[in-house]
């Protein structure tokens, strides 16, 4: 049986204003879905792309990637969940902004009970996009020193607090005193302020002029040069978000000159493209946060009909940790 439930539309790409809160018709599940009473769904800096375009998808269609929720329907040839089974997401299809949904069951995971609703629509992308860079992109192995920009941010905040439990040195940047502090208390090494610092300068001094094995950058635009210039020789750039803009005009002379460097430019859809790699990155990051090695910070909360402002925070750099749209 069909029913109506409120969510996010977008008809057109643009700014913030393009957003609709409209009445959606939530059918029953394909064979292969589940039906989610959602609890909670994440924002993501994905989800302005989508908006504004620089991701294309046909029009019109709903925003968001993550949420967490409680199955009330099965499709038949769903045997991985049941009714009442509490589970979330963070690569589906678009439309996470609403209250109910149908998703594949190949892209849901089960969360254990010392996960909360708000806590797993918070960390879904953004834990499984920390997963993904820190075990399967360049597995690191503890010891190193590393470079993660934006680290007082949803994804950085996860990544200081990984890197703490897996003995790595994470050296963040950040935007303010502020947000350098917030990003230390959740486990960072150091954290360079580059409103007042040189992010490279600061880099050399405290690798001792050796630079890092690996840089995590997903600023784009604005910290590409600066972050090819503190890997060392056959060293590793993962970029692996636009935040500032698109990276464009790549020269591989550039990567020869300074030092042989190696660039990828994953996305967790691969790294997870099966159920099963799927639910063993989720229970990789469930671990570590029921051992209370990781903890969400949900600095934002917001009502569906408020999701202009959330998208408006978000790209203002405005927000520090998790932003989360409350649906109950």
């Amino acid at each position: 049986m069909s029913s109506l439930v409120k969510a996010i539309r977008i008809a057109e790409n643009g700014g913030p204003e393009v957003l609709e809160l409209v009445d959606v018709e939530v059918p029953p599940p394909a064979d292969n879905e589940i039906t989610i009473r959602q609890h909670a769904a994440g924002l993501n800096f994905i989800d302005i792309y989508f908006r504004s375009g620089l991701y294309k998808h046909p029009l019109p269609h709903g925003l968001g990637f993550e949420a967490a929720g409680v199955v009330t329907a099965v499709g038949k040839a769903v045997t991985r969940f049941k009714v009442g089974d509490r589970v979330a997401y963070g690569q589906s299809p678009l439309g996470a902004y609403a209250q109910a949904r149908n998703v594949p069951a190949a892209q849901v995971v089960s969360i254990p009970k010392g996960v909360s609703f708000e806590d797993a629509a918070a960390m879904m992308l953004k834990g499984l996009t920390v997963q993904y860079l820190f075990r399967q992109t360049y597995r690191l192995q503890g010891g190193e020193t590393m470079l993660f920009h934006a680290a007082a941010g949803g994804v950085g905040l996860i990544a200081c607090q990984w890197a703490k439990a897996l003995g790595v040195k994470l050296i963040g940047t950040a935007s303010s005193q502020e947000k350098a502090e917030l990003a230390l208390a959740n486990g960072a090494w150091k954290v360079i302020d580059y409103s007042k610092e040189n992010v490279v300068e600061r880099v050399l001094e405290l690798t001792k002029g050796k630079k890092c094995p690996v840089v995590y950058d997903g600023v784009g635009k604005d910290t590409w040069n600066a972050s090819l210039d503190c890997i060392e020789p056959r060293g590793l750039m993962v970029s692996f978000g636009n935040a500032s803009g698109p990276v464009e005009g790549v020269s591989l002379a550039t990567l020869a000159a300074k030092g042989s460097l190696y660039v990828t430019r994953p996305v967790l859809g691969i790294h997870v493209n099966t159920p099963e790699k799927m639910q063993a990155a989720a229970d990789d990051l469930f671990a570590l946060v029921t051992k209370k090695k990781i903890k969400m910070r949900i600095d934002q909360r917001y009502p569906l009909e408020q999701a202009a402002e959330a998208q408006i925070a978000l790209a203002g750099r405005k927000t520090t940790g998790a932003t989360i749209f409350t649906l109950d």
